[in-house]
């Protein structure tokens, strides 16, 4: 009776035939001053609060609701005067606790490594995260993660259309504490957060 390789061992075996290219990728980690220097960007950081403005109700009569300011998600979004952090303090909790939101904003250039490749950024929110690329956020029902919340500490991963050596992206980040309907007794901060160059199929 012949006996099937384990997974590995077949991963091994398959990426030394002859003609067979397994995808290499690479990543700038931008938690760090090498890594956000490789893009010359510089983070940004703000609070965000809860404001009330008029609204109405679904029958069509006014109310008072709720919506929040900054609203920082495009490049045009003016940051200069918010908080410049130190890419490796990202990891240090951040906000006002229990029911909070914050930004945090970065303005990548593409480096020259990207070049022929597909290119991802990557992060982790504590607790949940929306990335907005250029001032815009698609999304659709159903979908999870990607630019949207992607669950309760889990990454978000999207890829970066049209991305190519020289070019800038504004990325927004907008930072939940969760979960919500439980105000936690934790902060906001920044999990493992990178661009990933992936060779393209």
């Amino acid at each position: 009776m012949r006996r099937a390789l384990p997974p590995l061992v077949a991963f091994a075996c398959l990426s030394l035939l002859p003609g067979v290219a397994l995808a290499q990728s690479t990543k700038i980690d931008l938690r760090t001053k090498a890594g956000t220097d490789a893009v010359k960007g510089q983070w940004r950081y703000h609070d965000v609060k809860l404001i009330e403005v008029a609204g109405k109700n679904p029958d069509g009569s006014p109310n008072t609701t709720y919506n929040y300011e900054p609203k920082a998600k495009g490049p045009e979004f003016d940051d200069s005067s918010w908080e410049v952090l130190i890419p490796e303090t990202l990891k240090n909790r951040r906000g006002a606790g229990q029911i909070c939101f914050c930004w945090y904003r970065i303005k990548v250039t593409i480096p020259p490594e990207a070049a022929g490749k597909t290119v991802y950024f990557q992060t982790t929110v504590d607790d949940y995260g929306e990335v907005w690329v250029d001032g815009k956020l698609p999304y659709k029902p159903g979908d999870s993660g990607g630019p949207i919340v992607a669950g309760f500490n889990a990454p978000n991963r999207l890829e970066l259309k049209g991305a190519e050596p020289g070019k800038t992206v504004q990325i927004a980040i907008f930072g939940i504490n969760g979960p919500i309907s439980v105000p936690p007794g934790n902060w906001i901060f920044l999990g493992p957060t990178f661009l990933e160059f992936v060779d393209k199929k």
